[in-house]
């Protein structure tokens, strides 16, 4: 045979295949780490949205045991104090000391905030510059739904009067009801979660 008839096996990448197989391998690289982006973003928002959760979980634990047993101040205030939408203060024995502090629960933007004055002096006074705030959660997402609702004793069968406006919310308390939306992500929502709780307090019963 002629070595001019012999095929010629050695044949090498053209520029165009080589720069197509460089796109695409770009691409797909791109594709993995953009998925893997999406997937930590996930996992990161299910854990935030887990903590979230369960630190507000337990804030909404001791309130509901707060309130539960509300008093009279020490300087003879009624129990409730402040009954709004967004805000309530109460007295309550919060640290089982025998004296009855002066609790705010309030809701700023997103973020839930829990303030304690201890009692002083005497006669017995609670110093506004005195409150001890801490922070129960920082993702709710009420937005203008109410955080705090009121009834009265005729409460579920009155659904006419309930839940209560003002200015009947002090002297006609007798449960006391909350509904908090949580959501690490404000983007999302459908992925909201709810808790609710509803409180009598022992001193406002009307059956004592």
């Amino acid at each position: 045979m002629n070595k001019s008839q012999i095929p010629n096996l050695k044949h090498g990448f053209t520029l165009v295949e080589v720069l197509v197989t460089g796109f695409l391998a770009v691409a797909v690289g791109a594709a993995l780490v953009g998925l893997q982006y999406i997937l930590t973003q996930n996992q990161l928002t299910v854990f935030s949205n887990y903590i979230n959760v369960d630190e507000a979980n337990f804030g909404i634990t001791n309130l509901e045991r707060e309130l539960r047993s509300a008093r009279s101040g020490d300087n003879g205030s009624y129990p409730l104090e402040i009954a709004g939408d967004w805000e309530i203060i109460f007295y309550s024995d919060i640290d089982y000391d025998g004296n009855a502090e002066r609790v705010r629960y309030f809701l700023a933007d997103s973020t839930l905030t829990k303030g304690i004055i201890e009692p002083t002096g005497f006669p017995i006074t609670y110093p506004a510059g005195n409150e001890f705030v801490k922070i129960i959660s920082e993702n709710v997402r009420n937005g203008i739904e109410p955080v705090f609702y009121y009834y009265n004793s005729n409460w579920p069968l009155d659904t006419v009067n309930n839940p209560l406006a003002q200015p009947l919310r002090l002297s006609d308390t007798r449960l006391i009801g909350i509904l908090l939306r949580l959501n690490s992500d404000s983007s999302g929502p459908d992925d909201d979660y709810i808790l609710e709780s509803t409180i009598a307090i022992r001193e406002l019963k009307d059956n004592l």
